[in-house]
């Protein structure tokens, strides 16, 4: 018996990474899964039908059953499509993974309008898209008095959360609306029985992390943290009928799960009264103010070993110098 015998899960950018590892575990774990990957590349570019086909070939070949769908999250029919290809293989949807993602990594000065508007349609838009056609199944499906445990996991990033990284202006934002639809979605759905919970992986060795620092170290034997592996058993708990979570953001790094806290307030100051600019200075320097620099070299520490200000400094620089040149002001390429 596995823990989710008689689910029925999509699973989206399931072709490769940490996608992939899900659809695999989970159906492992007894699911029947839809495999969800248009096969692009990195940046969203091109597309191969053979990603998602050879997914569910490796889940077949295990005795397990899938079906791939190579729609793009991105497109408000094709995730229409990809809900409906799983009511007309398996006839029904329990648990949807939201797991689609593109880069494209620029400076902020460098960064064009297609590219942030690229980045966004994957990562936010299409979280929204996927969830938003399997929630008007399932509350098509509560009013017709149909009761079963449904699951959103939507997936976010230390990059949006808690470490924001230099030239991933466009995958970071994307990463905080995710974990903020999350919240706004387990509030709106519970009443038709749909718990929606946000999977926030942390240095995980997938094509999006190649030629970060550290990310190539794989130990000689024994676990390994930056497998992506790593989130696919997690994944499966808030997928399953027995996990009581929801509203919950969890980060998972290696063998660490945490759950996260938000935008929660920290300390600040009060008057009866409308402040003046400099006394407020004067009140505001009596309070701690945590350097986002110090925040990132403390997130990157745990993985990447000491890193001074200066170090980090450094690599901000060269992480921008790579980028490509600006384009004209105005110009949509």
């Amino acid at each position: 018996m596995g823990s989710l015998d008689g689910r029925v899960v999509l699973v989206t950018g399931a072709g490769r990474g940490i996608g992939r590892e899900e659809a695999l575990f989970f159906a492992a774990e007894g699911a029947r899964v839809v495999v969800n990957d248009p096969g692009v590349a990195i940046d969203g570019s091109g597309g191969d039908t053979g990603v998602a086909a050879s997914v569910v070939a490796e889940i077949v070949a295990r005795g397990g059953q899938a079906v791939a769908n190579t729609d793009s999250v991105a497109d408000w029919d094709g995730a229409r499509a990809m809900v409906d290809t799983a009511l007309d293989a398996f006839g029904d949807l329990h648990v949807v993974v939201n797991n689609a993602a593109i880069e494209r990594n620029r400076g902020l000065a460098d960064l064009s309008e297609r590219d942030f508007d690229d980045v966004l349609a994957v990562k936010l838009k299409g979280t929204f898209a996927v969830t938003r056609w399997a929630a008007r199944h399932w509350r098509d499906r509560h009013r017709e008095g149909v009761r079963a445990d449904r699951a959103v996991i939507t997936t976010s990033s230390g990059s949006g959360l808690l470490n924001p990284l230099p030239t991933q202006a466009s995958y970071a934002a994307g990463n905080a609306g995710v974990a903020a639809l999350t919240t706004v979605a387990a509030l709106e759905l519970g009443r038709y029985g749909v718990r929606v919970n946000c999977l926030s992986p942390s240095m995980a060795r997938t094509r999006l992390t190649v030629g970060v620092p550290g990310m190539e170290r794989r130990p000689a034997a024994g676990f390994d943290p930056l497998d992506p592996a790593a989130c696919a058993p997690v994944a499966a708990y808030l997928a399953s009928a027995e996990c009581p979570l929801t509203g919950q953001v969890l980060s998972v790094r290696g063998g660490s799960v945490v759950l996260n806290h938000g935008w929660s307030r920290g300390p600040g100051v009060h008057k009866d009264g409308l402040w003046e600019v400099g006394e407020l200075a004067e009140k505001l320097k009596e309070v701690a103010v945590e350097d986002p620099f110090d925040r990132l070299a403390e997130a990157l520490g745990g993985a990447l070993g000491t890193m001074g200000r200066a170090r980090l400094q450094e690599m901000i620089d060269t992480l921008l110098d790579q980028g490509t040149p600006p384009e004209p002001d105005g110009a949509r390429p």
